[in-house]
């Protein structure tokens, strides 16, 4: 019997032990670091990929309209706002607080949250993450429309506050 997670997009499946073009995932192995596997269809164990995770961003899919991204965070996200798209994020691990608010300086919105905790962020909303662990917070996050270049990859906070400063996000 085929195992579930050996499909390709052409909905073809692969045989269980010799997959001459294996697909994105198997139980077996961890995705490649460096992959963006959007726009293909692609199935995850989105917990495992998440908690594996160790760069502070990692962009593991994205498409026309949505990009999936992962994170590690030590402190902090930053405040941020992103004037036209929402964002979806849930913590896998780890704890923190949520700040929103309709501006800079006026984050009234405030919220502690755990392993397992979602919340969305609308368009327009100046919002931060702070870590209030000693680990640091597992999370992926889902951006629609798509925030950052395909592929992304930032090793550390500092890789991404230097990449928006060069962007102009």
């Amino acid at each position: 019997m085929s195992n579930i997670n050996n499909y390709n997009s052409n909905n073809r499946r692969y045989p269980d032990d010799n997959q001459s073009n294996p697909p994105p995932y198997s139980r077996s192995r961890r995705l490649p670091r460096s992959k963006d596997f959007g726009p293909e269809p692609l199935v995850v164990n989105i917990d495992q990929v998440t908690k594996q995770n160790k760069n502070f961003r990692t962009t593991l899919w994205t498409g026309s309209h949505m990009q999936l991204t992962l994170m590690s965070i030590e402190e902090e996200i930053g405040l941020e706002m992103h004037p036209d798209l929402d964002q979806f994020i849930r913590i896998e691990e780890g704890q923190g607080l949520v700040k929103m608010g309709n501006s800079r300086n006026r984050l009234d919105f405030q919220v502690n949250v755990f392993d397992d905790f979602a919340f969305i962020i609308p368009a327009g909303t100046w919002h931060n993450l702070i870590n209030t662990g000693r680990d640091p917070i597992k999370l992926y996050s889902i951006y629609a429309p798509p925030q950052h270049p395909r592929g992304t990859i930032h090793e550390t906070k500092e890789d991404s506050d230097a990449a928006e400063e060069h962007s102009g996000h």
